[in-house]
């Protein structure tokens, strides 16, 4: 790659069209050196699977010589994103996959985590990856995976957040759970990625999530290749944003993060309806379905005391005034927010939702210290260089 390429923060023209096609090849040959410089072994189990090929999930899970990858997301572990992309990974055999994500959407929790709860971790299965739901935050899960007390391994070499449903551009990063628990693993010095699709819900289809994980796997296993090797930028996680149709992008481009951003938009709501309950529980769920979900995560009966506990604590907010004491003329307003695209103004090609907007794969570095900026950006734009290069 040249230096005016990498100055201009977008790859060469002759890269978008078969940009897939020479990361493969480039991996093909970097796993046939790697098989010559080891020493031979009997075990076929211990030999790199193909890409095209599912290995047999009993000799992967048991195989310590492949690298752990944990996988999480924000938008719950049932949404396709996840499982599209972990079937990918399981399928490809080139790593250990486990997981650990929320149990539902958890799509603008931001940085949040939860304290002085208890929340529960599920076993489930996912594509035959090692996997647990959480009753928690996207934060949470890679804060217990990292933890050591749910897994055997004392650290992933990669954290993988994604594929949020929605692109996370700009402002947007400080509200979104997906990059959230990416962050989480950068906090812990573990390299990590967030991947988001620019979901549209007049044009998007969930085949979409498969075709935006074929066109992220090759940079995930370039991550995973150079993060063995040390050549992986340490300082900032990479943010995929792929376009709202994946397979006709026009490559990968390294953005910058931009002021793009929602508008919080406060909508009152009648008084005349009955939602003190939703003002107590996630998604605006009767007590009810809450009552369900419970059940699910916890025993019936500290599912019933945190039924009661919520009935308790809506009849004290609704009739209690001033110290405590009743004041049964007090209104009730209710609210629900809205999120509305705003009009942006900002003209650089290299932001991110412009690069979107443009067809590009957008690859911003998030640094989490904003003084070296400028660092951070030089070495995610060497390190995608290297990655993206064509071996003449």
């Amino acid at each position: 790659m040249t230096t005016s390429a990498v100055k201009n923060n977008f790859l060469p023209p002759g890269l978008v069209s078969n940009l897939q096609e020479v990361l493969l090849n480039r991996k093909g040959a970097q796993n046939d050196k790697d098989q010559q410089s080891k020493p031979k072994v009997d075990d076929p189990s211990t030999q790199p699977s193909s890409s095209d090929s599912v290995p047999d999930v009993a000799a992967d899970d048991a195989d310590s010589t492949k690298p752990v990858v944990l996988v999480t997301n924000a938008d719950g572990i049932e949404s396709p994103g996840i499982t599209c992309l972990v079937d990918a990974l399981v399928r490809q055999g080139l790593c250990n996959v486990n997981v650990c994500a929320p149990q539902s959407d958890k799509s603008v929790a931001g940085h949040s985590f939860t304290l002085k709860e208890t929340i529960a971790v599920t076993p489930t299965d996912i594509h035959g990856a090692t996997a647990y739901e959480v009753s928690g935050t996207p934060v949470d899960c890679v804060s217990l995976a990292l933890s050591g007390a749910l897994f055997s391994w004392t650290k992933p070499v990669l954290v993988i957040s994604g594929i949020n449903r929605g692109s996370s551009c700009g402002h947007q990063m400080f509200y979104s759970g997906v990059v959230a628990g990416a962050r989480e693993a950068l906090f812990n010095s573990v390299p990590s990625i967030s991947i988001s699709l620019d979901w549209r819900n007049d044009e998007s289809q969930e085949s979409d999530f498969k075709d935006a994980v074929s066109v992220c796997l090759p940079l995930i296993n370039a991550a995973i290749r150079d993060i063995e090797k040390g050549a992986f930028p340490k300082s900032c996680l990479l943010h995929i944003g792929v376009p709202k149709s994946p397979l006709t992008n026009k490559g990968f481009k390294l953005t910058k993060q931009s002021l793009w951003s929602s508008k919080l938009c406060w909508q009152a709501k009648s008084s005349t309806r009955n939602l003190a309950a939703g003002r107590f529980l996630p998604n605006q769920q009767s007590l009810g379905m809450q009552l369900a979900q419970l059940g699910r995560d916890a025993s019936a009966a500290g599912a019933a005391r945190k039924l009661v506990t919520q009935r308790k604590n809506i009849e004290v907010v609704e009739s209690v005034g001033i110290a405590g004491k009743a004041d049964l003329d007090r209104k009730v307003k209710y609210f629900r927010l809205e999120l509305l695209d705003k009009k942006q103004e900002e003209e650089d090609e290299d932001l991110d939702f412009r690069a979107l907007e443009n067809g590009f794969v957008a690859v911003t570095p998030v640094s989490l210290a904003m003084h070296v900026e400028a660092d951070v950006n030089a070495a995610a734009s060497k390190w995608i260089s290297s990655a993206l290069e064509v071996e003449q």
